[in-house]
């Protein structure tokens, strides 16, 4: 379901438009935006998940048609997948062997030598995507000075590749030791199976990963390998559609950094992909945050803040610091535990940092043995959905208990698009919720309600606090079609001092992507230590050089002009001796002893704000060195004219009506006040209890709370 703009046919022939592209577990959005008038139109459409590029294709035509414009006028679509996740934690890649060192092919199993849970004598490990009869000792050996120990067995090589094509094998990883520091032996293992055997998918490690520590970069060469045919599938279907439609503009890929790449270079490295919808929310909320109280006494905007996105499936948590998602180059997948580093596969790739759970719209509820009402993560999804939908599902979710709560429209959902049952959604709580529990329909859902808002309220905590934060002190940037819904009880189970809902909530994510640009991210592992005379800084120098310009070409070639293109360096650093490393943003300028005060202070500095205390006396170590090359940033600015309706002088103008919704303050159902959105001016307040709809979500103000519209229209939520 899309709504209208009816500024955008003007000249349409001869606007370029962008278009966003969030493909979620239930809902696709999808945000097309006129860069020249700032007009936009948003859709909304169910997700297919046999098929996701079909609801692109769907939701495109419906936006096209209802903006009157025509599809070559698009310049470029950028789009976020959770496919790449989706095929490891199911195990639905391509049948992949693994070529490794002679003596070292059971790595990615052995892993690491810690428990993640010391007391579990039922401990899950994650298990290899490769099993062992696939994993294979290639004779070589490269000494961690990068030095040849023992030469390639090219000839071994090719007899295995001509094995494995014989027996139908479609990708081979190849990871051997010390790669990071020579890959002269991987690329040569390449060579010769393309030789052989052309048919294969070849990764190596020096390419994916070329960094230190064996059992991570393995894992992730494998894991990039494994989905890479899925991924190159899935776009050229995805390419078809596009082209079946006229559209004559570039496809764009978002990455898990944030940063965005093109088709080309998503289907080479598919493993930057995984996290690439949820990052686009977290951008999002970084670049509308920084706006936030324009013309209200705060210039600079919120500079720290907990991104929260709640949609059909999830709910996501980010931190923005400084202006920034927090990045981190270690990510899990396949978790056996879902809160347990450890118990996943490691993935060495830049990722916005997150905590994701299993709490959405479609989360569904239910009584555990003990007799205990229990929500998420299995999830309805879009098909059949949540019981309300009217698509055969009969089990409770968390959308049901918001209708039955009052807090949905049934006939404004998704402005109209989808008609809820609420009688569908009170037989399924009252038979697998409110029966068992000897409750009212209305307090089972209440209670449906509460719990999933202390599971995301728990989680965002515990991401909160593992990073150094006080959940309490950061304001809540709100999102995603239940995130308004559920806002206001998260931050008052966090202390949060304001919940901000931008406009367009329920589709930010799919506005997240057009902030984004064009960028990539380097590493290069070469352990120093960080003190003397001998470092060999041209080296460095070098090897930082030589990731500046392959970031360089990488970017030309997607057509950004050189003058354009920016570079940011930065190493990872520990005390000698540590396991672990902090970031440090490294100068400009060449590097040379001069430098090493200022990147001494800068790595005491950034570890005393982690860990509130400095380490010991010792020198100091570089480990890996990173270069980010990006395109500038996209300036975003959107505007309401599309809305072809009339501003409130009085927040009573805007009133909707009312309706009875469940608030445990004020007695329980009450009949409260409902707002048109569209229709609220800056600078209006409403009190709570009510309720604030537009098309594509709802914001649910609780007793004792005030609402402000800001400058931007976005509406700040305070409790009084």
């Amino acid at each position: 379901m899309t709504h209208n703009n009816s500024g955008a046919a003007e000249n349409a022939a001869e606007s370029k438009f962008r278009v966003g592209v969030d493909i979620g577990g239930t809902f696709t959005d999808l945000f097309l935006l006129n860069d020249a008038t700032h007009e936009f139109v948003v859709g909304k459409i169910l997700t297919t998940p046999q098929d996701p590029s079909e609801a692109i294709e769907a939701g495109l035509r419906e936006i096209l048609a209802q903006a009157n414009v025509p599809a070559q006028s698009i310049r470029q679509i950028i789009h976020g997948t959770t496919l790449v996740a989706n095929a490891l934690i199911e195990r639905k890649g391509a049948p992949t062997a693994l070529l490794a060192t002679d003596g070292f092919r059971d790595a990615t199993e052995i892993g690491r030598e810690q428990r993640y849970e010391l007391y579990d004598l039922m401990l899950e490990m994650p298990q290899p995507l490769v099993p062992r009869h696939l994993r294979f000792d290639i004779p070589e050996r490269i000494l961690s000075d990068g030095s040849i120990h023992q030469e390639l067995d090219v000839a071994h090589v090719e007899r295995l590749a001509h094995e494995l094509q014989a027996a139908g094998f479609e990708a081979v990883a190849i990871a051997f030791l010390n790669s990071f520091i020579n890959p002269q032996h991987e690329c040569a293992a390449r060579d010769a199976v393309a030789r052989v055997a052309p048919t294969i998918r070849v990764s190596i490690s020096s390419e994916v990963a070329p960094e230190i520590r064996e059992y991570d970069r393995t894992s992730t060469t494998v894991a990039n390998i494994y989905v890479q045919g899925r991924v190159e599938d899935y776009l050229r279907e995805l390419g078809a559609r596009m082209g079946a439609l006229g559209v004559g503009g570039s496809l764009l890929l978002m990455l898990s950094s944030g940063g965005v790449a093109t088709v080309e270079t998503a289907v080479r490295f598919p493993v930057r992909l995984l996290e690439s919808g949820p990052a686009a929310g977290v951008l999002a909320a970084a670049a509308f945050g920084a706006k936030v109280g324009a013309g209200m006494g705060q210039v600079d905007g919120l500079a720290n803040l907990l991104s929260f996105d709640m949609g059909g499936t999830t709910a996501k948590f980010a931190i923005i610091d400084r202006g920034q998602p927090l990045i981190s180059h270690d990510f899990e997948v396949d978790r056996r535990y879902r809160f347990r580093k450890g118990s996943g596969l490691p993935i060495k790739t830049p990722v916005i940092e997150m905590i994701e759970i299993g709490a959405g719209g479609g989360s569904i509820a239910r009584v555990n043995s003990l007799g205990l009402l229990k929500v998420g993560p299995e999830s309805a999804g879009a098909q059949p959905g949540p019981a309300c939908y009217g698509h055969g599902g009969s089990l409770p979710t968390v959308t049901d208990a918001d209708l039955i709560l009052g807090y949905l429209n049934p006939d404004f959902f998704l402005g109209g698009g989808i008609a809820l049952d609420v009688s569908g959604a009170r037989r399924a709580v009252d038979e697998h919720i409110a029966q068992p529990l000897g409750l009212s329909i209305e307090q089972a859902a209440w209670g449906i309600h509460q719990i999933v808002n202390e599971n995301m309220a728990s989680a965002a905590r515990v991401h909160a606090i593992e990073r150094g934060k006080d959940p309490a002190g950061l304001p809540i940037f709100a999102f995603g079609g239940a995130g308004p819904v559920h806002a206001f009880r998260v931050a008052a189970a966090l202390g949060a001092p304001s919940v901000v809902i931008p406009f367009g909530a329920g589709v930010m994510s799919a506005i997240g992507f057009l902030t984004a640009p064009l960028a990539f991210d380097f590493a290069r592992s070469l352990p120093v230590k960080l003190e003397g005379s001998s470092l060999d800084w041209p080296r460095i120098n070098g090897l930082l050089g030589e990731m500046q310009a392959e970031g360089r070409a990488l970017l030309q070639a997607s057509g950004v002009l050189p003058q354009d293109i920016s570079h940011t360096c930065s190493v990872e650093v520990r005390y000698a001796g540590q396991g672990h490393e902090v970031g440090v943003v490294l100068p400009d300028d060449l590097l040379s002893a001069d430098h090493l005060p200022a990147i001494r202070a800068t790595f005491e500095a950034e570890y005393l704000r982690l860990y509130s205390r400095l380490g010991p006396p010792v020198p100091l170590e570089a480990i890996t060195w990173r270069v980010v090359s990006s395109s500038p940033k996209p300036a975003l600015s959107l505007v309401r004219s599309h809305l072809n309706q009339s501003i409130a002088s009085h927040p009573d103008d805007a009133r909707k009506g009312t309706r009875p919704a469940y608030f445990p303050e004020v007695g329980g159902m009450t009949e409260t006040p409902v707002y048109d959105r569209y229709a609220l001016a800056k600078g209006m307040c409403i009190s709570g209890p009510a309720i604030i709809e537009e098309r594509e979500s709802t914001l649910i103000i609780g007793s004792g709370a005030t609402a402000a519209v800001d400058e931007l229209w976005n509406i700040i939520l305070t409790h009084d």
